[in-house]
């Protein structure tokens, strides 16, 4: 590998690092403006959607550059592919902040579980874990890293069907809940849905590191690329 190659492979790294801290940026703000009501960082995240797509964008080109000028194998080519497919994952984390901060702004000023709502920001805390590690994990290639930020996906599942249960359970107790527990149970959704990508994310760190693809958190087997 040449050391202008190399150079452009180091670039792809910040790159995504950069695509990563925008998206985890828009995730803490919707999150934050939806458990506080603040419909100023709502609309933040909404207007901040189109360069987190226009970033993810402008990475995929370069990798398809890179793959049609340099025509890289092995080590490189997977890191390559890895970033054109774990920078998807990141855009659709994106869009999931963007669904957050939309239900935000149609709050109508409905009662508030505020139990429900520790244990969302508790389910948030893993998420943002988890999401800020994969992508150090990332410009490092650390496969066993990526593996344990995948385990805790476990835990913010279990968190996810707390809420919905606490959810229900609020509704039938007083009907004024419904319409905001409804709201609780779709972020808890939205949530559970980035932790998910954060692991495909991870799965894609362990493709880079040893080319095979492997299901996190399920006893699949792992298959050769």
């Amino acid at each position: 590998m040449n050391d202008e190659f190399e150079q452009k492979l180091k670039t792809l790294d910040m790159m995504f690092l950069e695509l990563g801290m925008m998206v985890n940026v828009a995730v803490y703000r919707a999150v934050t403006g939806f458990t506080t009501h603040d419909k100023r960082l709502a609309y933040e995240v909404i207007g901040g959607d189109e360069r987190i797509n226009a970033s993810q964008m402008k990475l995929e080109k370069k990798c398809l550059e890179l793959i049609a000028l340099q025509q890289p194998v092995t080590g490189a080519l997977r890191q390559i592919i890895t970033a054109m497919k774990a920078s998807s994952d990141l855009e659709r984390m994106g869009d999931h902040a963007v669904s957050i901060a939309k239900g935000t702004i149609q709050l109508t000023g409905n009662p508030r579980v505020f139990s429900i709502e520790s244990n969302l920001n508790e389910m948030f805390a893993i998420v943002r874990k988890m999401s800020d590690e994969v992508l150090d994990a990332y410009v490092h290639s650390d496969d066993r890293r990526a593996r344990r930020i995948a385990s805790r996906d476990h835990r913010v599942n279990e968190f996810s069907r707390q809420i919905y249960l606490d959810c229900i359970a609020s509704m039938r107790a007083d009907t004024d809940t419904v319409v905001g527990g409804t709201d609780y149970m779709l972020v808890a959704t939205y949530l559970e849905r980035i932790a998910d990508y954060v692991t495909n994310i991870c799965e894609r760190i362990v493709y880079q590191k040893t080319g095979k693809i492997v299901e996190l958190n399920s006893n699949a087997k792992e298959d050769e690329f």
